[in-house]
């Protein structure tokens, strides 16, 4: 008997902590579908309904909100996340297709790729402020951390155009290398990070000087240079490292972000096109628009652990706490 619950106290003693719950939100650009992932699980959960061609996503900033940018129904549309029903449209100006909210939450700012503009929309008022004009196919968006700056990258015109928030204008259009297709700002907001889809490379901007300041290229042994195409970016809360997903090339590469290095690649899904961490970084999600899946990546590991299999062409991708 003795023996038996000393064995027992063992096994209590090494099970490991509850893992944090997060859901895992998808967009389908095929299928007009969002799907669900438990991070626990790591399974689809429940699959709802949305616009048509699903693209950029993200959440309010209370989670209370899930914003869509239903590109061929010419909408951002807002649902509710306790039971993923549709509450409003916002106006959103023609085919959105990212957006970024402003880190007081009070703004949206929506790249229009068929008409160059940047739509600006208050989301109390559910109104338009302001369209901005900017280069040709606008696709990337983001804010500074300071809130005083919105970027929009313009695919055909290779820039980043710097949007002074407060003016509504134009104060910088800086060129980077063939069709950007993402922004991401470093925390301290320093720095803007642009990924360049057919010039197969990142470029690294100074806010301060508005320059670009380096260039990051990810040779891949047993790749060509045409496969190599950065789309989606994600940068740790510490600023420390950054994964860049390169589309065809399948893979996602870590980069030292304060010495530029790519330290790592990681195998992906086929076509890997954007990325979400989880809050603790200890997970990060990539969407896979040729394999139709979600590959989940140890970060701890550098290593994918799983795929999991969610709608026709997966696009955007983002996370919510739950617990």
């Amino acid at each position: 008997m003795h023996l038996i619950k000393f064995a027992a106290v063992i096994i209590v003693t090494m099970v490991s902590p509850p893992v944090a719950a997060h859901e895992v939100y998808v967009s389908s650009e095929k299928d007009n579908k969002i799907h669900v992932i438990d991070t626990k699980s790591l399974e689809v959960v429940r699959i709802f309904d949305v616009g048509m061609r699903p693209r950029g996503i993200t959440f309010s900033r209370d989670f209370n909100k899930f914003f869509v940018c239903a590109s061929d129904s010419d909408a951002v549309q807002v649902y509710d996340t306790s039971n993923d029903k549709h509450l409003y449209d916002l106006p959103s100006g023609e085919d959105p297709e990212q957006f970024a909210a402003s880190p007081d939450g009070k703004r949206l700012y929506i790249a229009n790729e068929d008409n160059a503009v940047t739509t600006i929309v208050d989301l109390q008022t559910r109104s338009v402020v302001k369209q901005v004009d900017v280069g040709v196919e606008p696709e990337g968006m983001a804010v500074s951390p300071d809130n005083s700056l919105a970027v929009t990258t313009s695919e055909t015109t290779n820039m980043a155009h710097l949007i002074d928030t407060k003016t509504f204008e134009v104060v910088a259009n800086i060129l980077v290398d063939q069709r950007p297709r993402h922004a991401e700002f470093t925390r301290d907001g320093k720095k803007l990070w642009v990924s360049s889809e057919i010039g197969g490379t990142v470029s690294i901007i100074d806010v301060a000087t508005r320059k670009v300041e380096k260039v990051i290229q990810f040779p891949i042994q047993g790749i060509t240079e045409d496969r190599i195409q950065p789309v989606g970016m994600k940068l740790t809360h510490d600023d420390k490292l950054a994964f860049v997903a390169l589309g065809p090339a399948n893979r996602v590469a870590v980069v030292d972000a304060k010495t530029y290095e790519v330290k790592r690649y990681i195998l992906t899904g086929q076509r890997v096109w954007h990325l979400a961490l989880t809050p603790e970084e200890d997970l990060l999600f990539t969407t896979n628009g040729v394999s139709n899946d979600v590959t989940v990546i140890d970060i701890k590991k550098f290593k994918a652990v799983k795929a999991i299999k969610v709608g026709r062409y997966p696009w955007g991708v983002a996370i919510r706490p739950t617990q």
